[in-house]
């Protein structure tokens, strides 16, 4: 290090290249300093500043301008101290010099005040100096006297806060790492634990420096910003933790009096400590502590003997205890965070995971905000939660049970998601991920928040994504799909290729922009790329208004180029085909009624407008179904034709109370007289269909067979292959009539059905029927059904000798007995199975629930097994799946129930029960309680939850 030499022995001229030199030194070691960069460098351009001056001063003769020379010896001897001090900020430790950043900061300022008072000093008026320079020397004192040099902001705030932390002792773990780390990041050092625990340790070196020069009080200053920083776990591992809290458990409380001390020192050959026999580097003396570090001391000490016992209890206790302990213990975590440090130090974690299994829902929520307590901010404690056997699975488990554990649990899985190393854990666990998508529509705010955050977290695992997104949960797919690298956009439009949807995800999907991005990527020139896009435009086109969405947004024209391309292969020609379609049957329209022109076709237009319903319910209000009838029985047929139209169109809406009001049996032989003496084919089928609209089908069984009814009905039933709109509808309502004649509670009615051979002509209008017709010809065979059991004939016992016996009869395979068509009306002999199975995939809700309905007859009460066998053969069980997706919530509850006793059967259950998942995920996150509750037995039945999730 350089000396300050005595100026007053050395030539005027030598001093001034003396002072040059040194300026321009300090001005290369200034760009090397490791605090207070920017004050240094204004330092040494002042400094630079000067040396034209001091040129032109080299070059005349002053010896004899006393302010002159004194000027130049008070540079020089500054520049000299500046030189020094920079190499202190050089080469001492940075967390040194930064606590030291005031004392440096004014020891700049005094070395600018010195120059700046000696240069104002100068006579530039009596010297022969250059104009321009006298200027610049003005100009430089003025800026040189204003020049102002302290900490920065944010180093004032940081000083603040150690002189705060040392005042006021009792500061946590979490104010000591942010203190430290914010040091680090100003002086510009890593903060990694090894680089903090190694500037640490020069920071002691530099003030064992101090008590080596003896400068006592500021060794004990520095000794209490070191206490303080040394909270930090920031720059310690666990096992030196560890090893500190259980040596002060071990020793905590030691003080001597001082007479003894003195006497221990006398005794000893050097000077040694009474407890670890370590050398001490002073005899000085000084009390142990002030008052307030004794109590906070012995309340340490109070603290740790409360920790180390509470853990027994927790362990052995009865549940009252027990949750006595955990309100104690986490009293004490939220009390400080030292209490939390020695709580995970004491190895309570896998007592509390273990807790997490207990049949009391109370300690289970109780221990649950222990551990995220814990968690808070140490990852050594997120890592050792980790580590336990199935505690991550007890976590999850507890995400499905009530709100306020589940609450309490995805907040501990948040503080989790916060480590990297766990969070591959938390996406591996059964179930978790897709508790968390559900727990997104929670009612409570925070709850849903904290999952969503959980979701974020879990983001950076493409597997967690596409696990997301098979649980109802696609934004991160489509993040990825939008921004993500060439080989994780084919993974994510690949996994949408390849995912049963359902017609919910897929409009979702399409609201959410995925169109936009496939079509983009069906144009790129990577071939896997285009397949895959595809592949999902094709599993998304398929709902209607997507396809329509498609087509809006110009998406038919690259696909009429891939396909018209001679260089695309023929699986992409057969896939771009197959979107094509989807595309094409979204356009299809239908019908609309025709308009009439008198008062009751004015009416009759009205009921068929868009307000038609309004119109239809405003009639019924003015008695408008009595006057119709009436109306119905004049001789004027026009007029009988025209009402009886309106009357069908009135009576559409099964509004019961106001068409039983007014309809009786005479109005019933009134209808059947029209269809028998009218020439009009839609009189007839609007007749035909006030009979099917009528409610009490058992009292209008009863008419119509007193009526004499069932031919008349009958003869339109078999003239039924003719097509048309309005054979048609004459068709529908005579099937809807028929409705009426199979009710079970008439078994008359229903032989008389059977025995017209009525139920062949059913099962035909299964196949070509409208939608309307199915549904009805559905109903009818559902009722017809409900009565085989009891109509299916015993097969007789042999009697004599077996050998003369005739083959016996085989019997139903569902019903066991003998069953005819005629005879029990059975569906097996009437084949109406694959044709209702068909029905099932009808659009329409309605038919769809009429055939499920007839098809679970065949396994009602002790049948489950050979009926879910023909169920099975007849290919029923994948469009029974289909429909858990389809509302109305009725038609999927009947699914669902039918489903929950058929995958009571092992076999079934492997087969389909991974086709039903995906659906039934989606009621769990959007059906309404029933629903969930149903699905999520199921999910449970399938092992995809637990069994004891209470969460739907």
């Amino acid at each position: 290090m350089d000396v300050v030499t005595n100026t007053s022995l050395v030539p005027i001229m030598e001093l001034l290249s003396q002072t040059i030199e040194a300026i321009i030194e300090v001005a290369i070691a200034s760009k090397n300093v490791l605090i207070k960069e920017k004050s240094f460098a204004e330092l040494s351009s002042y400094l630079e500043h000067t040396i034209p001056l001091l040129r032109e001063l080299n070059m005349k003769d002053i010896r004899d301008s006393e302010g002159l020379e004194n000027f130049v010896e008070i540079l020089y001897h500054e520049t000299k101290v500046a030189k020094q001090l920079i190499e202190e900020c050089k080469e001492r430790n940075r967390f040194y010099l930064f606590v030291n950043s005031r004392s440096i900061a004014k020891r700049i300022k005094d070395i600018t005040r010195e120059i700046t008072h000696a240069m104002s000093c100068i006579p530039l008026a009596s010297l022969d100096i250059s104009l321009g320079i006298r200027e610049d020397i003005d100009r430089l004192v003025n800026n040189m006297r204003n020049a102002e040099f302290k900490a920065g902001i944010a180093e004032e705030e940081i000083l603040e806060k150690i002189e705060s932390g040392i005042q006021e002792w009792n500061v946590d773990r979490s104010y000591a790492n942010k203190l430290l780390v914010s040091i680090a990041e100003v002086v510009g050092a890593s903060t990694d634990r090894a680089a903090l625990k190694k500037e640490l340790e020069e920071f002691k070196s530099e003030i064992e420096n101090l008590r080596l020069r003896k400068d006592k009080a500021e060794a004990i200053q520095m000794d209490q910003i070191i206490a303080l920083l040394e909270r930090a776990d920031a720059a310690t591992s666990l096992a030196d933790r560890e090893k500190k809290y259980l040596m002060k458990r071990t020793f905590l409380g030691h003080t001597f009096e001082r007479s003894a001390i003195e006497k221990w020192l006398a005794e000893q050959d050097g000077h040694l400590c009474p407890l670890t026999s370590t050398p001490l580097d002073t005899s000085m003396l000084r009390p142990n502590k002030t008052l307030r570090q004794s109590i906070e001391e012995w309340k340490d000490r109070n603290t740790m003997i409360i920790i180390a016992s509470l853990k027994s209890r927790l362990s052995l206790g009865e549940e009252e205890e027990v949750l006595q302990c955990l309100e104690q213990l986490q009293d004490l975590c939220e009390e400080g965070e030292m209490h939390r440090e020695w709580i995970v130090l004491e190895n309570y974690i896998p007592c509390l995971t273990e807790l997490l299994q207990a049949k009391n829902g109370d300690i289970r929520k109780r221990a649950l905000d222990i551990l995220c307590l814990l968690a808070k901010d140490n990852d050594d404690a997120k890592e050792r939660i980790a580590r336990v056997d199935n505690a991550m699975e007890s976590i999850a488990k507890s995400l499905g049970r009530r709100i306020g554990e589940g609450k309490s649990a995805v907040a501990l899985l948040l503080e989790l998601s916060e480590n990297e190393s766990v969070r591959d854990w938390i996406g591996n666990v059964q179930g978790c991920i897709l508790l968390l998508v559900t727990m997104l529509s929670s009612a409570d705010n925070l709850a849903a928040g904290y999952a969503k955050n959980i979701l974020d977290n879990l983001s950076f695992s493409d597997d967690n994504v596409i696990l997301m997104a098979k649980n109802n949960y696609f934004k991160y797919l489509l993040q990825l799909l939008s921004s993500g690298h060439e080989d994780v956009k084919i993974r994510m439009t690949k996994t949408l290729g390849e995912m049963e949807l359902t017609d919910h995800n897929k409009s979702s999907l399409v609201e959410e922009g995925v169109l936009d991005l496939l079509l983009v990527l069906i144009s790129r020139d990577n071939l896997e790329m285009r397949i895959e896009a595809i592949r999902a435009l094709l599993n998304l086109s398929s709902l209607r208004k997507n396809g329509q969405e498609m087509i809006r947004k110009g998406g038919v024209r690259p696909l009429l180029d891939i396909l018209l391309c001679h260089t695309s292969s023929q699986s992409l020609r057969e896939l771009v085909a197959a979107v094509l379609v989807n595309l094409s049957q979204s356009t299809t329209l239908q019908d609309s009624g025709e308009s009439q022109v008198n008062v009751l076709r004015v009416l009759y237009a009205m009921c068929l407008s868009p307000s038609g319903t309004t119109v239809r319910e405003k009639l019924r209000q003015f008695s408008a179904v009595l006057v119709l009838i009436r109306l119905c029985e004049l001789d004027n047929l026009h007029l009988r034709a025209n009402a009886v139209k309106l009357l069908y169109c009135v009576t559409e809406d099964n509004d019961d109370a106001a068409i039983l009001e007014h309809v009786e049996r005479p109005s019933i032989e009134v209808l059947l007289k029209v269809m028998k003496t009218s020439d009009d084919e839609e009189e007839i089928a609007s007749a035909m269909g006030i009979i099917a609209n009528l409610p009490d089908p058992m009292q209008i069984s009863k008419w119509l067979l007193e009526s004499g009814g069932p031919p008349i009905i009958f003869r339109f039933l078999r003239d039924g292959k003719n097509i048309g709109h309005r054979k048609n509808k004459l068709i529908e309502n005579a099937v809807g009539a028929i409705c009426h004649l199979t009710v079970q509670t008439n078994l008359q009615s229903q032989k008389k059905v059977a025995e017209a051979g009525i139920i062949p002509l059913l099962v035909q209008f299964l196949e070509v029927g409208t939608c309307l017709t199915r549904k009805r010809a559905a109903i009818s065979l559902c009722q017809l059904s409900v009565s085989s059991p009891r109509l299916s004939r015993q097969i007789p016992r042999h009697q004599g000798f077996w050998c003369f016996s005739a083959t016996p009869e085989a019997g139903c395979p569902v019903h066991g007995g003998i069953c005819t068509v005629e005879s029990s009306f059975c569906l097996i002999e009437a084949g109406a199975v694959k044709p209702l199975v068909r029905v099932l995939g009808e659009p329409e809700p309605g038919a769809c629930e009429a055939a499920l309905d007839a098809l679970l007859t065949l396994i009602d009460s002790e049948r489950l097994q050979s009926g879910s066998k023909v169920l099975v053969e007849a290919n029923t069980l994948p469009m029974m799946i289909k429909l858990i997706s389809n509302p109305p919530p009725r038609l999927q509850e009947k699914v669902l129930s039918s489903l929950e006793r058929i995958f009571r059967l092992v076999e079934i259950k492997q087969k389909y029960g991974p086709s039903a998942q995906m659906p039934l995920i989606d009621l769990t996150q959007r059906g309404n309680h029933s629903l969930r509750s149903l699905a999520a037995r199921i999910l449970a039945q399938l092992n995809v939850l637990h069994d004891q999730s209470s969460y739907f």
